[in-house]
């Protein structure tokens, strides 16, 4: 993914009115970021607990997805797994990420959900630059490249369910 300017993620979003795209904390390390390793951006909003956002190209465009979430419920010793990356996490490493629709439905209270690395670091953990907590990258016959477009193409399917 090629690094990313302010106006270019706030303008991203498909599933917020402008105004809230405006007010979204936008990462402030973007000239920082390991643009190299990462296949889409994604991060959590520091000064909301429950909220995150996406930032990846969907259909040649670049497209932002608000999320809500909620660690996923797991008792102390099961882990959680990533449905984009398949990595698993100990308890919440993993959690239920919802985003509203886009347009009337989305208005109308419409959202899906996935559940997915809680630190939104899927790109990181594929590539083992960023190892979790107790939990596992299971041993995969796929290469990398072959894991990056899976990760990619289950983000992009989640896309489509909210601009649909």
């Amino acid at each position: 993914m090629r690094a990313l300017v302010e106006q270019d993620i706030r303008t991203s979003f498909v599933n917020c009115s402008k105004g809230e795209a405006k007010r979204l904390a936008v990462p402030r390390d973007l000239d920082q970021r390991p643009w190299h390793d990462l296949d889409f951006l994604g991060w959590r909003d520091p000064g909301a607990a429950d909220r995150g956002y996406v930032v990846t190209d969907h259909g040649g465009h670049l497209t932002g997805v608000a999320l809500r979430f909620q660690p996923a419920r797991s008792s102390y010793f099961q882990r959680s797994m990533c449905a984009l990356c398949l990595t698993t996490h100990p308890r919440g490493g993993v959690s239920l990420m919802t985003a509203r629709r886009a347009g009337a439905a989305g208005r109308e209270g419409n959202s899906v959900g996935l559940y997915m690395c809680t630190d939104l670091a899927c790109s990181l953990y594929l590539r083992g630059k960023k190892v979790p907590g107790n939990g596992t990258r299971f041993e995969e016959s796929l290469t990398l490249e072959e894991q990056i477009a899976r990760t990619l193409a289950r983000l992009s399917a989640f896309v489509a369910k909210v601009t649909a």
